[in-house]
């Protein structure tokens, strides 16, 4: 189970956090940019800054306290200003999937694999010894931040995105 005791995390480029309240107007914003919508396949169609820190103080808070969800803010490291989202989810048997996607002010600088580099401490810590992650085959922006940051392409199939659309997906793996 992840415990989340440990955060925030930082390394160089990002920060690794819990979502708060003051983050619900830049991850609306994040949701609403066309990439995100497009390749996020977030549950939800759309995000208000009301719905996001209802998200917050539901889901995501309980998903923390059991241990098998971590819906975390990317920040940048310096200056703590969010950045993005990360995702732990269906986490059990030593092993989670994890997800991201980094709002459009704050993408080409690293972020991205820096937040995934810290995903990948957060699960050893907490007795992780895999992450898994998926992308679409034409998002070819996460398919280089998942391999900078050391994830193997493992394989191809059609899945099915959090969003319930079915899509042809790459398979990656980390082994913290």
């Amino acid at each position: 189970m992840l415990d989340v005791a440990s955060l925030p995390l930082r390394n160089g480029h990002a920060r690794l956090r819990q979502l708060r309240h003051d983050d619900a107007v830049a991850y609306a914003a994040g949701t609403a940019d066309p990439a995100i919508q497009r390749y996020g396949h977030l549950p939800e169609p759309s995000y208000t800054p009301a719905s996001v820190r209802a998200m917050i103080d539901g889901d995501v808070r309980a998903g923390l306290e059991r241990g098998d969800l971590a819906v975390l803010a990317i920040a940048e490291a310096e200056t703590d200003e969010f950045a993005g989202s990360l995702v732990i989810f269906d986490v059990f048997e030593g092993q989670g999937e994890v997800g991201f996607w980094v709002h459009p002010e704050h993408r080409g600088g690293g972020i991205g694999s820096a937040a995934l580099d810290l995903a990948a401490q957060l699960a050893h810590r907490t007795g992780l010894a895999r992450l898994t992650a998926r992308t679409a085959s034409d998002n070819t922006a996460s398919q280089r931040v998942l391999t900078r940051a050391g994830f193997a392409e493992t394989g191809r199939a059609v899945g099915t995105a959090p969003s319930g659309h079915d899509l042809t997906l790459i398979h990656y793996e980390h082994t913290t």
